[in-house]
């Protein structure tokens, strides 16, 4: 078995600013990111490779969570399109009919609600496959247990991946976000930390709370020790706070098991009149297509 979280927000995203053209529905609302993510999930529904059984997609649906409240500078919906903020509830409803079951986060965000089930599930599956190209969700490698795939890139990254990739663990992530930020969700981080410096760092120290701020000396590769030791100890406060606005909330309180997860193998029985209701004949013959092949036609 396999258990497949989603990062819908980021799939709505691409879908929006993919170089498709503009669709809308018979009614001329705008869908042309709904149609986006139902394709791309019908596609990983059926790619043999990936060789799904149980999944579920997550979306921010505000974008807004409880970390707005800690910090004012936090990602909010400020400059995403109004097309775009206008098709959230009709994504998550095309990913349900496809059979998919569904997260909308209003308090927590979607990584937390995927960061949940993957350390809930992780000894229960074969593997977690967290679908995203964030890099917040390598804190929740584990070995060969929990892996990040990036479909559009083809990439696959484990712990080990990881370790080779940061030269840090899973549980250094929220510290390396904290230093070097994170432009996507509004996390500044610290003033003259760049990747590399932060991956030595933390290779030595493992968190933020053991990087000496005194005379004891930092390792030798990182240049300008001095003055980022300075800038770190003039923000005590805000790298902290950096460090919690990267953690993953790993307790929502998702009411599913992992059989509600299950996918049945096609999508529910109101595919169809959905597909009509948008129009989309293209992708109404999808699901009979791939299970003529299934079964040898």
């Amino acid at each position: 078995m396999r258990l497949h979280l989603v990062d819908g927000t980021y799939e709505l995203f691409r879908a929006h600013f993919s170089h498709q053209p503009e669709r809308t529905s018979p009614t001329g609302q705008p869908i042309k990111a709904t149609v986006g993510i139902a394709a791309s999930m019908l596609a990983l529904l059926q790619d043999p490779a990936e060789r799904l059984t149980h999944v579920a997609v997550a979306f921010d649906n505000p974008i807004r969570s409880f970390r707005n409240e800690l910090f004012e500078g936090y990602k909010t919906d400020e400059g995403v399109p109004k097309a775009l903020l206008a098709q959230f509830d009709a994504a998550e409803r095309a990913v349900s009919v496809l059979g998919m079951v569904v997260w909308s986060m209003k308090q927590w965000e979607a990584d937390d609600a995927i960061a949940t089930a993957a350390a809930r599930w992780s000894t229960s599956v074969d593997q977690v496959r967290i679908l995203s190209p964030d890099k917040d969700f390598g804190q929740c490698l584990n070995e060969q247990r929990v892996v990040l795939v990036d479909r559009r890139r083809k990439k696959e990254l484990d712990e080990q991946g990881l370790r080779q990739l940061r030269g840090i663990g899973p549980s250094s992530i929220p510290d390396w976000l904290a230093l070097v930020g994170d432009t996507a969700d509004g996390i500044p981080g610290i003033q003259g930390f760049g990747e590399r410096t932060a991956s030595i760092l933390l290779a030595r120290f493992r968190h933020l709370e053991n990087i000496p701020l005194d005379t004891r000396p930092w390792p030798a590769e990182i240049r300008g020790a001095d003055r980022l030791k300075q800038a770190l100890a003039a923000s005590p406060q805000e790298v902290f706070l950096y460090r919690k606005l990267a953690t993953l909330v790993v307790d929502v309180p998702l009411p599913q098991t992992l059989e509600d997860l299950r996918w049945a193998g096609v999508p529910r029985a109101g595919f169809q009149v959905w597909c009509d209701s948008l129009g989309l004949t293209d992708l109404k013959s999808r699901p009979s297509r791939w299970s003529a092949v299934d079964k040898g036609s």
